[in-house]
């Protein structure tokens, strides 16, 4: 008995570690300094898990070439993460026997060649706040490629009242990353600890900032600051809401989709006055945005037709310009991720919808009020929580490959469904 005993132990720790090693891979790269052109020797390698917190799987260490390999177990999405020089370089892992070689450069606190190519706005009103998703579109052109990086890589100037609800980055080509912001200096003076790599071809830094401020007189003042050189500043408010250019400031109107109000400030340096004012309430329509008559957009998609605008934007300073023939709108190339928005901003948005309180809603005493509201407070909390991780899961498995852009684009479209159901179940 005891030798049969034995041989079936035997044949189940064989087949155990059979089905180990069939799952494990070996993972084989080079790791090239961008910046010299060389390997990059004695680099740290590591197989992280964007699902788990980026922790790491395994992790080794190139050799003299730039050499690396490591064992990889599973077939979940996962991420490759070189360090150099203390910042750090994601690819997704490969599969198969493609080789996983990943790109670094030399870091910098400050470098030639970054500068703003559009700092955008996009304004909603509601409930006595004006909430504002501002995204800055950053490029570094530096020669020899250089990664800017430091506890002050990017420096920004909200207004004193604003109040972050939420902040992200993006590197060329990566996924969307949760930040937060550091204090530096005067009250609304803020840094990004995060590095601005090279571009990788028209791929640029991308910074996201969603805040609100006290709306309660349905009016507000915008003093922006440029800490760049920024080609182009855009306001993006609903047709309901009203834009008035400061003394100074030069804002042209953009006729670009007929369910918004776009405003174009362009060559804003630092210290040049770019004041405006907004007023009034409203929301943008998410579901038209981007689509004018006869045409559908997407992300990463771009609007190609043009809507003339003969309303209430003619009234504004600039309104009923339009661009002159021939100059392109400068927000055109972003016009896909601006209007179909990110993870952060469906979330956000959402919550700030949901916020408001349901008419006729009254109560006695505080403890009423707060048992009243705790309960769907908590379920669009979870609600909310529940579509990021899950859009989150979604674009980290198309950037390893693992899904189908026909998956993709049906899982994405029906998350969206499900938010916008909530939103009008509230």
């Amino acid at each position: 008995m005891k030798s049969i005993k034995f041989v079936f132990s035997s044949v189940a720790l064989s087949l155990l570690l059979t089905a180990a090693t069939a799952q494990a891979a070996q993972i084989t790269g080079t790791v090239t300094d961008k910046t010299t052109g060389k390997p990059a020797a004695g680099d740290t390698v590591a197989l992280v898990d964007p699902m788990s917190g980026m922790s790491e799987l395994a992790h080794t260490t190139t050799d003299a070439r730039g050499h690396y390999s490591l064992e990889r177990s599973g077939s979940g999405p996962a991420l490759l993460r070189a360090t150099h020089q203390g910042a750090p370089y994601f690819i997704a892992a490969p599969e198969g026997n493609a080789p996983g070689d990943i790109p670094v450069y030399d870091v910098a606190a400050k470098v030639a060649g970054v500068f703003i190519e559009a700092d955008v706005l996009e304004l909603e009103g509601a409930n006595g706040q004006l909430r504002v998703a501002e995204r800055y579109f950053v490029h570094n052109t530096s020669t020899p490629p250089t990664t800017q990086w430091s506890a002050r890589s990017f420096e920004i100037v909200l207004p004193e009242e604003a109040v972050v609800e939420g902040v992200e980055a993006q590197r060329p080509g990566g996924l969307p990353t949760s930040l937060k912001l550091d204090p530096d200096g005067p009250k609304g003076h803020y840094a990004f600890n995060f590095p601005i790599q090279p571009d990788d071809g028209e791929k640029s830094t991308l910074f996201e900032i969603i805040y609100e401020l006290p709306y309660s007189s349905g009016k507000f003042t915008f003093k922006p600051q440029m800490t760049l050189p920024a080609q182009s500043v855009g306001v993006l408010v609903p047709r309901s809401m009203t834009f008035t250019a400061g003394a100074g400031s030069v804002f042209q109107s953009v006729p670009e989709d007929p369910s918004i109000q776009t405003f174009v400030a362009r060559n804003a340096a630092p210290g040049k006055a770019l004041e405006f004012t907004v007023s009034g309430t409203g929301s943008i329509p998410r579901e038209q945005q981007g689509a004018p008559a006869g045409q559908s957009s997407g992300m990463g998609g771009q609007d190609s037709g043009q809507s003339q605008d003969t309303g209430a934007v003619g009234t504004q300073p600039g309104g009923g310009i339009g661009n002159p023939i021939g100059t392109p709108d400068p927000l055109s190339k972003y016009k896909g991720w601006i209007l179909g928005g990110i993870a952060l901003v469906m979330v956000v948005s959402a919550a700030f919808l949901l916020r408001k309180p349901a008419p006729g809603a009254a109560f006695d005493t505080a403890a009423g009020s707060a048992q009243a509201t705790a309960s769907p407070a908590a379920r669009s909390a979870a609600l909310l929580n529940a579509l990021k991780e899950e859009l989150f899961a979604l674009e980290s498995e198309k950037i390893a490959g693992t899904l189908a852009e026909e998956e993709y684009a049906k899982v994405k479209a029906a998350l969206e469904t499900v938010l916008k159901r909530a939103l009008k179940r509230q």
